[in-house]
C-alpha cells in the first residue's frame, strides 16, 4: 500500500510539473449560428487519457455545472493578447459573457491551465440578456519569451467547458 502511495504521488508531481509546458490548437465550433473559438490545450508529453483522477474531476465539474437548466452565451472575446510585458508582471484582463438565452446562466467554477493564472467570475446567477465577468490574472514571473494560456469555464451551457485564453510576449 505504501510503494502504490509512493508511485502514486510521484506520478502527479510529474504531471503537475508538465502541466505548465502546453501546446495549443485552435478548433472553431459552431453553437446555435454563431461561431466559438475555442483553444484545445494538450499537455506536451502527456497522454491525455492517463490521468483518470483528472478526468473524473473535470466530469464532476461539467456536471455539477449543467445540474441547471441549460442556456446559450456569447463571448465578447475568447482571447486575449497583452502583448509585450515585462517579466515578473501581474497582468489581468476581463472577459465579458453574455446570457442569449432564456434560463440563468451559472457559471460553477473557472479552472486555469496552470497555477500561473488565478480566475475570478460573477458568482451570481447571470439572467437572460445580461453579462458577466470573468478574470484571468496571470503572473509573468517565471516566464520568458512566447506564452499562451487558457482556462475552462464550467457552466449551465451545453458545450461546456467555454475555453478562454491569452497570448503574451514576456521580455527582460
Amino acid at each position: 500500500m505504501k510503494r502504490s502511495f509512493k508511485y502514486l504521488t510521484i506520478a502527479a508531481m510529474a504531471i503537475s510539473i508538465v502541466a505548465c509546458k502546453k501546446k495549443d490548437e485552435t478548433t472553431v465550433v459552431e453553437d446555435n449560428s454563431s461561431a466559438v473559438v475555442e483553444n484545445q490545450t494538450t499537455p506536451v508529453g502527456v497522454d491525455d487519457h492517463a490521468g483518470h483522477e483528472h478526468a473524473t474531476q473535470e466530469d464532476a465539474m461539467l456536471e455539477e455545472a449543467q445540474k441547471n437548466p441549460l442556456t446559450t452565451v456569447a463571448l465578447k472575446e475568447s482571447d486575449f493578447s497583452f502583448g509585450k510585458i515585462k517579466k515578473g508582471d501581474v497582468v489581468s484582463h476581463v472577459y465579458e459573457i453574455t446570457n442569449t438565452g432564456t434560463k440563468p446562466l451559472i457559471i460553477s467554477s473557472v479552472k486555469p491551465g496552470c497555477g500561473c493564472t488565478a480566475p475570478d467570475f460573477t458568482k451570481e446567477p447571470i439572467l437572460p440578456g445580461k453579462s458577466g465577468k470573468i478574470t484571468l490574472k496571470f503572473d509573468s514571473g517565471d516566464f520568458d519569451g512566447n506564452v499562451a494560456k487558457a482556462a475552462d469555464v464550467y457552466a449551465n451551457v451545453e458545450k461546456a467547458p467555454i475555453r478562454i485564453g491569452f497570448t503574451a510576449e514576456i521580455t527582460n
